[in-house]
């Protein structure tokens, strides 16, 4: 199987990782410490992605009107039970 992140990546990742250990890593535009594992995960991601390292792409946000339809559908679901 092949690898879901290039070796660049890993090393973007594991080097926010130890910043953020180290309490240096700072998020975006706020420039707040990051205290989050999954942020220092996401931050290291998009600087391999900017560098042009193989990353799948971000995971698009589904919509409210798809949410609410799947909604009211596993509502008609569990009614009809």
């Amino acid at each position: 199987m092949a690898r879901k992140y290039s070796k660049k990546a890993s090393a973007d990742v594991e080097r926010a990782m130890k910043k953020r250990k180290a309490g240096t890593l700072k998020s975006g535009r706020s420039g707040r410490t990051v205290k989050s594992r999954k942020q220092a995960i996401a931050i290291g991601l998009s600087e391999a992605r900017a560098e042009g390292a193989k990353v799948p792409k971000k995971a698009s946000k589904k919509s409210k009107t798809a949410k609410k339809t799947t909604k009211k559908t596993t509502r008609k679901r569990k009614a009809k039970k």
